[in-house]
């Protein structure tokens, strides 16, 4: 026989302090809910106007040198320390934390073009246009004693960029050659050239660590192996790369900023057709930087604004800009995956979260939850129309958002054209060349 008993225990309804919420007994089973996806629409539509509502990305702003940001660089150990090069020679390290200037170099005469962190943190490579390769030491001098560099290489011509291998003491340097050193030899080990005058910037693999790639001025991405005797292959595009960076979890992969205002992610297996066109910016792009999750990656232009982009998307999700900021010259993303530095001409290093909306200090576990929740929902109801649109909705200054309709229209006039001499002239006269093959010329194994 069965007997049943109310049963009213007082741990289900009972707040345990004053200031706690109420309990308030709950049934999930669906059929008693119909209205479910209704209400969780219009939590998800309120979630995305709260985080257009709180994206306020800005930051701090670093200052303290006498002329622009030529250059950026991580501490391979330390996350709240950040070393910058300006064009009058001068390198600056800083404290993120406390967002001061611990140490002042004056490094070079000229331009500071490159600077990296060795692999252990210990010392920092320069390079400017002195023509001279300076090894610093990360720890300051004694008291009274004179800043001077560890070591010092006179080189023959002016360097424009270097980097430091991931686990050994060797780093290489681009200008009129690339060059391989070692760092207790005062020669390169090896010199890698293919009839071209100048490098503008050179990369190290961080997973394949025997691999580099180069931007050189004949529009060419140069890759190496350094186990090899000569370069592997090459990629000549319409237009000049800038800079290029390689993806921190995909060996393979890499973005490299160009002057056609576009950015073009490669496979290096492939090279005749980029794996992905990033379109958005509006002038040229002179830096890149991926996220340690290699998810996203991080844009600076000479159109004065900074662009977040997922790796596969042709378009960007986030644009950051200031009436201040002139032209970015250099951008980073810090290793823990939430900041993002900028150096620009105003003299400035400006520090933005990744995440615009993201709530900085110590979140309560109530307030995890409902972050998490309303993440979800507006993943869930993303392609809605009215949640795209104001999802993606981002104010921009007049002049780049004018700039952006008459690019919009020139290509719009150009597929136009294109279509209607298509349209008259006789069948498979005229190939039909996508966006991603438009730009590559020739690969040269």
């Amino acid at each position: 026989m069965k007997v049943k008993v109310l049963c009213r225990n007082p741990d289900d309804y009972v707040r345990e302090t004053t200031r706690d919420i109420q309990r308030v007994p709950r049934n999930y089973d669906p059929t008693l809910h119909p209205f479910e996806v209704t209400r969780e629409y219009t939590r998800a539509l309120n979630a995305t106007k709260l985080e257009r509502i709180f994206a306020k990305p800005f930051v701090a702003s670093l200052d303290g040198h006498r002329d622009g940001i030529n250059c950026l660089a991580k501490h391979s150990k330390s996350l709240s320390t950040v070393l910058s090069g300006a064009c009058d020679g001068e390198v600056k390290l800083w404290n993120l934390s406390k967002r001061e200037c611990l140490r002042t170099i004056q490094a070079h005469e000229g331009f500071v073009r490159g600077i990296c962190s060795r692999f252990c943190g210990t010392s920092f490579f320069t390079v400017g246009d002195d023509k001279t390769v300076k090894q610093w030491s990360m720890e300051p001098p004694g008291y009274g004693l004179k800043e001077e560099p560890l070591n010092t290489i006179l080189g023959k011509a002016v360097y424009t960029g270097i980097d430091h291998h991931q686990t050994e003491g060797t780093f290489a340097t681009c200008g009129q050659t690339v060059d391989i050193w070692d760092e207790q030899r005062t020669s390169p080990i090896r010199s890698f050239n293919w009839g071209v005058d100048s490098f503008s910037c050179v990369r190290y693999n961080p997973v394949e660590t025997e691999i580099l790639a180069s931007c050189a001025s004949d529009r060419s991405i140069i890759l190496y192996d350094m186990r090899e005797a000569t370069p592997l292959k090459k990629v000549i595009m319409q237009l000049r790369s800038n800079t290029l960076c390689w993806n921190p979890m995909e060996a393979y992969n890499f973005t490299c900023s160009n002057e056609d205002y576009n950015l073009y992610t490669y496979d290096m297996r492939r090279l005749d057709v980029p794996v992905t066109v990033h379109m958005d910016h509006v002038s040229a792009v002179l830096d890149v930087d991926y996220s340690p999750t290699g998810k996203e990656f991080v844009s600076a232009s000479f159109d004065k604004t900074i662009r977040i982009f997922p790796k596969h998307s042709g378009h960007s999700r986030e644009v950051y800009h200031t009436k201040r900021m002139q032209h970015v010259i250099c951008v980073k993303w810090s290793a823990d995956n939430k900041y993002i530095l900028s150096g620009s001409d105003e003299m400035n290093i400006r520090l933005w979260k990744a995440n615009a909306s993201e709530k900085l200090g110590v979140l309560t576990a109530r307030e995890k939850v409902s972050l998490n929740y309303n993440q979800r929902l507006r993943e869930k109801f993303q392609h809605h129309p009215q949640v795209q649109r104001i999802a993606r909705h981002r104010h921009l200054p007049r002049d780049i958002f004018k700039q952006k309709r008459e690019l919009r229209e020139m290509k719009e006039a150009r597929r136009r054209k294109e279509q209607n001499v298509r349209k008259h002239s006789k069948p498979g006269s005229v190939p039909l060349v996508t966006e991603k093959e438009k730009h590559v010329l020739a690969v040269v194994d």
